[in-house]
């Protein structure tokens, strides 16, 4: 099952849910969330009966979350602090409740409402072994400020380790930005269900290792359809390779049709062309310009080459388009881009190979970028094209800046998918996949060493020879970008960040696979062993 990831607002309406329509009590929630964060601050700490814990608490229900937590760890006789960020006669509803409780156990709680009752109750944190923060969560939009920014720069410059309850406090919780001062935990523990900022960078950076626990929300409210972001795990990944038939033969597994290179970017289009075979796909032919056609023979040992016309700058010219329908005539998907020059003549021909040609379409790069202001053609195309942008190429396409892309990267691939009917694959950390009912999903293998040139060609060419095989277009690029995640972080950890370069995510797809493959294997046969690996 999917985890979905949900915003603040998500959250809130499955918490009246849950107590509107199920009947279950605001409180118990509340209780349900602070105990569970005390488990995980036992399994994080071993040593926790012998530590100090401060708890930092705001005057909302992130701080009736601090409170259950204190009264738990005050049971299991943990010398335990509350640093309370406002008056007590100020605290309402169940927080209210649970601080009476403290009060009543004799839980030490001081009052802090000034800059300088801070600075007089610091030693509380400064003498701490662990410090939990429950200041804000998810209840505030905006920068943090006064007390509580400074409550969050005191609790940062300690240099304790910090565990944040729901979500490190002042981060935005929705969009994965940094409006201000805000907590650098080393555990977040989450509530029900993970919040966009805890997967989304730079906020994620803030949040170090997130677990998400089981408050008591019914399950029907957890998988309700409406919640259309969710996680790309391996367990939903299942089917997506293909069964090898012991009876197949080459065709068996489709035939990837590769339009791609130019002068000085005939890499891309090898390595787009190589990883399509080397995810499965049964045959690969690469078009390219035909004075290029005789280094790319001696070069690419597996994959075919078709020589194409070409233009005075060496780009292939829109004389080829003839020829390269007819060599669409047989394939299941073509994939454009890598490598091809923005040369006008090129970019007319993909325009119309994108509008003509029957089979599926998989745009990158400079594919992408000859669409220019013509996205409005891509809503007649029979079958949604695949387009794979990283944020720039994105921007251009949009005719807006850059930095807007990064700031609503859910929002903007959901609106580009829905309103063009293309699956939308928008590259970077944490890259997002958007399908053209308007459901995002978020994959979460790779890493920073793949931020080196060739990694997208790569990225096109598996899903291409995904497609190829006969995977639907949802699955072939929620399975391409996990594998292509997944083997970066293969050549990371065989190599370090530092040296990796495109080439080894290919020499790494094979462990990829496998471990993808063993993965679903286990969790098509259900049992326990598969749910503590999807953990």
């Amino acid at each position: 099952m999917a985890v979905s990831v949900v915003t603040a607002a998500q959250m809130r309406e499955l918490d009246r849910r849950a107590t509107e329509e199920y009947g279950i009590p605001s409180l118990l929630l509340m209780e349900n969330a602070g105990l569970q964060a005390v488990l995980e601050l036992e399994r994080a700490f071993p040593r926790l009966t012998q530590c100090r814990v401060a708890i930092v608490c705001g005057k909302g229900n992130n701080g009736g979350d601090g409170f259950v937590v204190a009264r738990h760890l005050f049971d299991r006789e943990i010398a335990v602090e509350v640093l309370l960020l406002a008056r007590q006669t100020e605290i309402r509803g169940d927080a209210r409740t649970n601080l009476e409780i403290l009060r009543k156990l004799g839980v030490p709680t001081h009052e802090v409402t000034t800059a300088q009752e801070l600075n007089a109750n610091r030693r509380l944190v400064e003498q701490a072994d662990v410090v939990v923060d429950a200041i804000l969560g998810t209840g505030t939009t905006g920068s943090a400020k006064g007390l509580f920014g400074d409550a969050i720069e005191l609790l940062n410059r300690s240099g304790k380790p910090i565990v944040a309850l729901d979500l490190p406090s002042g981060l935005n919780s929705d969009d994965g930005s940094i409006p201000g001062p805000s907590i650098n935990a080393v555990l977040t523990v989450t509530f029900g269900l993970p919040k966009r900022g805890l997967i989304l960078y730079p906020a994620a950076s803030c949040a170090g290792r997130v677990v998400t626990v089981d408050i008591g929300l019914p399950r029907q409210l957890l998988t309700d359809p409406l919640l259309d972001v969710s996680l790309v795990e391996a367990e939903d990944l299942a089917g997506a390779l293909p069964r090898r038939d012991p009876n197949a033969h080459k065709g068996t597994y489709g035939h990837v049709l590769v339009l791609a290179g130019s002068p000085g970017k005939t890499g891309a289009a090898a390595m787009c062309a190589c990883s399509a075979l080397r995810i499965g796909a049964g045959l690969v032919t690469l078009a390219l310009p035909e004075s290029l056609n005789d280094a790319m023979e001696a070069k690419l040992t597996e994959v075919m080459t078709e020589p194409l016309p070409e233009t005075g700058e060496r780009t292939v010219a829109f004389a080829a388009l003839e020829k390269v329908l007819e060599l669409v005539k047989d394939k299941r998907v073509v994939a454009i881009g890598p490598g091809l020059s923005i040369h006008p003549e090129t970019a007319e021909l993909v325009r119309a190979v994108v509008q003509t040609a029957k089979a599926q379409i998989v745009v990158d790069a400079d594919g992408i970028n000859a669409l220019g202001p013509n996205l409005e053609m891509l809503r007649n195309i029979a079958l949604p094209p695949i387009l794979t942008p990283h944020p720039g190429e994105l921007a251009r396409l949009l005719g807006i800046d850059r930095d807007e892309i990064v700031r609503n990267r859910i929002p903007i691939a959901q609106k580009v998918a829905t309103s063009f009917g293309v699956h939308l694959v928008l590259k970077g950390a944490r890259t997002l996949i958007a399908n053209p009912d308007g459901r995002v999903a978020i994959n979460m293998t790779g890493n920073a060493g793949m931020a080196t040139g060739g990694t997208g060609d790569v990225l096109t060419g598996l899903i291409a020879g995904l497609v190829a095989q006969g995977v639907n277009a949802d699955l072939a690029t929620r399975t391409g970008v996990y594998l292509h995640g997944l083997a970066g972080d293969l050549a990371a950890e065989a190599i370090g960040q530092e040296a990796m370069v495109a080439s080894d995510l290919m020499a790494q797809l094979p462990e990829a696979i496998r471990q993808l493959k063993s993965h679903t294997m286990i969790t098509e046969r259900g049992g326990n062993e598969a749910r503590t690996l999807a953990g």
